[in-house]
């Protein structure tokens, strides 16, 4: 049996479908707080248990009878390694055989504000005893085409990442991968996978495709992480989110989100999706 914990989120249906394909919906449990999100899910013979990483007493049962578990890093910031902590707990109580782990690229060495709960959760698989692999993420393309209307509209694309190259992939192909690597047999177990996109741009390259794209200028307008921070603060993001956005963004600019070793297409099977084709996807035209 293989599970997903964390299965409702962008990420977690999209790994939840792959999964599927693979071993058969009669072999997936889906983890998730609420069953309800998942009704489409269980009525395609998805088993279905409610498990939450702050209630470590329904985690134990959750996961009974499952040989491997996919944990999807939760968002709750600032308590996930806790969290984390607890499905590891209820893992090795339940006599779960694996772990797969989605942390962040490099997570050993990333500068990033975000990997610092990634690196401990990471210490907590080594001190379980149990199998694991680590699964370290690189940027959604989806992270950079979510509101792209406004900035179409006014012409100018804003971030503190300078000319730092960023090696983004699009969601479905990482929830492909971690299918992948779940579904996979004991030689993934101590495997680091560095998961990022085939092609690396940087945030004038992202403008430059956009203008493309869009058939209207855009020109990318590089600034201080405080003073980026202070305009994402000004469009009604609370100061807390503006800050790690910023952050995350200015640590790209020494290249915290660039990784070359092509391990997430070699995973695949295919090429990674190209930044261009997520725009286009997000703009409602055909891409060239």
């Amino acid at each position: 049996m293989y599970a997903i914990a964390g299965a409702s989120g962008q990420l977690g249906r999209l790994a939840l479908a792959s999964l599927i394909d693979k071993v058969g919906s009669a072999q997936v449990v889906a983890l998730v707080r609420d069953p309800a999100k998942l009704a489409d899910v269980a009525a395609q013979g998805v088993s279905v248990r409610a498990a939450d990483y702050d209630q470590p007493e329904t985690l134990v049962t959750a996961l009974a009878g499952v040989s491997r578990l996919l944990l999807i890093s939760g968002n709750a910031i600032g308590q996930r390694a806790r969290q984390h902590g607890a499905v590891i707990d209820a893992a090795k109580a339940a006599g779960v055989g694996f772990i797969a782990y989605t942390s962040i690229l490099h997570a050993d060495v990333s500068t990033i504000g975000l990997a610092g709960e990634h690196r401990a959760t990471e210490a907590l698989l080594a001190a379980s005893g149990l199998p694991f692999a680590l699964l370290r993420n690189g940027w959604y393309n989806e992270n950079y085409t979510g509101a792209l209307a406004p900035v179409v509209a006014g012409g100018v694309l804003i971030g503190a990442s300078g000319a730092g190259r960023i090696a983004s992939a699009s969601r479905a192909d990482l929830a492909e991968a971690v299918a992948v690597v779940l579904a996979g047999g004991d030689e993934t177990a101590g495997k680091v996978y560095e998961l990022a996109g085939d092609a690396a741009f940087t945030m004038a390259d992202f403008a430059s495709e956009l203008s493309r794209i869009a058939g209207k200028p855009v020109v990318y307008q590089d600034m201080a992480e405080a003073d980026y921070a202070k305009a994402l603060e000004s469009v009604g993001l609370p100061d807390f989110i503006a800050a790690m956005i910023a952050n995350s963004s200015f640590q790209a600019s020494s290249g915290a989100l660039f990784d070359d070793s092509g391990t997430l297409g070699a995973l695949i099977g295919r090429p990674t999706t190209p930044i261009a084709q997520t725009i286009a996807t997000a703009l409602g035209v055909a891409a060239a």
